[in-house]
């Protein structure tokens, strides 16, 4: 296939590619930063484009069979009003930019799989979460619905639409996963704010497979969760990686140090986490290579 990729420099979308090359696809990139992107993986084909701005260019869609969006700015970070608005719009605005230039192709790509985040539940404590679940009212998941909603005019234009509502990608090189791998290894790693809160996670290779099985399995639409199936507390997850590492794992994170770090808004989202279960992947039929944390955490590091 030839597919094209948005945030395709960022840790999921460098990993998303490698993998479509290595199988024999033709990849397309849309990133802010041509050139550097050129200079990391020069087997991409790259265009620039300005997610919040304007609409990416047509001709980076010629011959296209199919598009993955990645594109959002980073969640964790402190939440002021200029971040807020990034935040959003990359995701709200981006989204519906991508699917205006689509809509105006003669030749359409056949799927979109667009990239989510289980923040659409909000602080769910000890419920257990299902693609069914309601959304939540904070701002992490204002954010997620209407990058949905965005997400949704592709199905008017006859795509058939993948949403991915996704947990923390475990990858040593981004994401969650590297914040913590320095002061684990240092043994003065440990839970944050208690540590009772659960943690949605899912292991890097997982999260492109579920990408690569939605893009070929034309059966396959709608939202799923992209979440292993054993989600930890954030006590446990500190354990498991503890043991990964070989490190003790009992210096807690008090929750004010959270909220000084990132501001109150992101700190109580921190404090708080989703217990998801990927029921529709599981039904459709896709298997996780790795469900098991310990297991996980192992191959990873």
């Amino acid at each position: 296939m030839r597919v094209l990729v948005t945030g395709a420099s960022g840790f999921i979308g460098s990993a998303l590619c490698d993998a479509l090359l290595a199988r024999g696809d033709t990849v397309v990139g849309l990133t802010r930063d041509p050139e550097r992107a050129r200079s990391t993986n020069p087997s991409v084909i790259w265009h620039p484009w300005e997610p919040t701005l304007e609409r990416p260019p047509a001709d980076a869609f010629e011959g296209v069979d199919a598009v993955v969006n990645l594109e959002g700015e980073k969640i964790n970070q402190r939440w002021t009003d200029e971040a807020k608005r990034k935040i959003m719009e990359s995701r709200r605005a981006g989204t519906h930019n991508l699917i205006g230039t689509i809509a105006g192709l003669e030749q359409k790509p056949g799927v979109l799989v667009n990239q989510s985040a289980v923040g659409y539940y909000g602080d769910r404590g000890e419920e257990i979460v299902t693609e069914s679940t309601g959304p939540g009212d904070s701002f992490d998941a204002e954010v997620v619905q209407a990058w949905e909603q965005a997400a949704h005019e592709a199905e008017a234009l006859g795509l058939r639409l993948v949403v991915l509502r996704t947990g923390q990608v475990l990858d040593p090189t981004g994401g969650l996963l590297s914040e913590l791998l320095t002061p684990f290894k240092l043994g003065v790693g440990g839970p944050l704010a208690g540590g009772a809160q659960y943690l949605a996670w899912i292991h890097r290779d997982d999260e492109i497979g579920l990408i690569l099985w939605a893009l070929d399995n034309e059966q396959v639409s709608g939202t799923l969760n992209a979440s292993a199936p054993n989600p930890a507390t954030n006590r446990d997850f500190s354990k498991a990686l503890g043991r990964a590492l070989g490190r003790p794992a009992i210096v807690p994170v008090p929750g004010f140090v959270l909220d000084l770090k990132f501001g109150g808004e992101f700190g109580a989202v921190l404090r708080g986490g989703q217990r998801v279960l990927p029921q529709r992947a599981q039904e459709l039929g896709f298997e996780f290579a790795h469900p098991q944390l310990d297991e996980a955490l192992s191959d990873l590091l």
